[in-house]
């Protein structure tokens, strides 16, 4: 692949694709690659983004005004649904599935590490199906990171303990064996991840309270917090320099909260990547 490549025009893709900078699965990396550089993103994005701030701006003129109505999560993850299963390509509907696998076995590690023996009550993310997600599954994701970091930090307090480095960590969360069932194939599924989180987010802002809408654009600030727990139990911060979701104490504008559901995904997919390279490091190690 490498060798077919012109000197004078050479390919971005083909050049992140090679690139082994970032700890990232490469199957996902290729689906991410792909995704980014298919005609919808280039072409269909850059109509649909302003269209769609222009509607956050409507929804939240609309919940200043009546802020639990409407409320119809369930409607909202529904159509999430039937859209991703008509219209996404199937590189972004295993990247949004995975997604909730690799943020569950994140929050996993975190927590056999920092308390072991006790885990915070969280709502099951591994999503095998598009049709798993009408289960209010985006909603769901959204206060398990919220009550993860409550539970265990009442947690910790209650031991008297703090989060700090582990000489053996416990690895057994961490899997890149994920159980995704094969995707929609359709003439119409064409739709890339990011114009589809752009499409997704104004109907986020709408049929949530404003109160839910709120909690989950902040939680994307989140990936800073979760980011430093894992630097402190690992005693590495490389994967810190990747979050671009920072300073959860202030929170950002709802505006671009489809850019950053972006960046969000891809901060995790980099500190999954991370652990798993950890993982492997420590087992050769202890197998030497």
């Amino acid at each position: 692949m490498s060798e077919a490549y012109d000197p004078s025009d050479p390919d971005p893709g083909l050049a992140l694709l090679l690139d082994r900078s970032l700890p990232f699965d490469r199957e996902a990396k290729a689906a991410l690659i792909r995704d980014q550089t298919s005609r919808s993103r280039q072409f269909l994005l850059p109509i649909v983004r302003p269209l769609a701030r222009i509607m956050i701006i409507v929804a939240q003129l609309v919940h200043t005004v009546s802020p639990r109505w409407p409320h119809a999560p369930r409607l909202l993850h529904r159509s999430i649904a039937f859209g991703m299963r008509r219209f996404l390509t199937p590189d972004a509907n295993r990247l949004i599935l995975r997604h909730f696998h690799l943020g569950a076995q994140i929050l996993r590690f975190i927590s056999d590490n920092a308390t072991p023996g006790f885990h915070p009550a969280l709502e099951p993310m591994r999503p095998r199906t598009i049709d798993d997600i009408r289960d209010n599954l985006f909603l769901k994701h959204d206060l398990n990171i919220y009550n993860f970091l409550i539970q265990l930090n009442q947690e910790m307090e209650r031991r008297g303990t703090t989060l700090g480095r582990v000489e053996t960590l416990d690895f057994s969360a961490i899997t890149e064996d994920l159980d995704i069932a094969p995707l929609p194939e359709g003439r119409l599924n064409v739709i890339d991840l990011q114009t589809a989180i752009e499409l997704y987010t104004p109907a986020y802002a709408m049929l949530l309270t404003d109160r839910d809408f709120w909690r989950a654009s902040n939680s994307l600030q989140l990936d800073e917090t979760i980011g430093l727990y894992a630097a402190r139990l690992t005693g590495e911060d490389k994967h810190l320099a990747m979050i671009s979701n920072r300073h959860p104490l202030v929170p950002f504008s709802t505006l671009r909260a489809g850019f950053r559901l972006m960046l969000h995904g891809l901060s995790t997919e980099v500190l999954h990547g991370f652990l798993c390279e950890l993982k492997a490091r420590q087992a050769a190690g202890a197998a030497a």
